[in-house]
């Protein structure tokens, strides 16, 4: 057992915190499964697939967005989020990475 619970967390870790907490909402996992592979979709195309308001995805998309989770860009008057699928895939590796090691 390592006993320095204070220890500091790992550099790597700290990016990827934000991200394992906004995907600890059953909402905001609910939202991630609603792209398909390589798609990029609006509020507009979210609302239609879910159950919660408007404001509410939007609120839903600002966390995985603040998060690293997606990415988007503004066109004309819609806001288009995709996943961001490189980030993920490297928290996800980071994570598996050090349970290989030291669990």
């Amino acid at each position: 057992m390592n006993k320095n619970y204070m220890r500091a967390i790992p550099k790597e870790w700290r990016t990827i915190s934000k991200a394992y907490a906004a995907l600890g909402d059953e909402h905001r996992q609910r939202i991630l499964l609603t792209f398909g592979p390589g798609e990029r979709l609006n509020v507009s195309q979210i609302v239609e697939v879910s159950t919660l308001s408007r404001s509410a995805v939007s609120h839903h998309l600002k966390i995985l967005r603040e998060a690293g989770v997606l990415q988007s860009r503004k066109e004309g008057k819609e806001v288009y989020f995709w996943i961001n699928k490189a980030f993920l895939v490297d928290a996800m590796e980071t994570v598996v990475e050090y349970i290989r090691v030291n669990a």
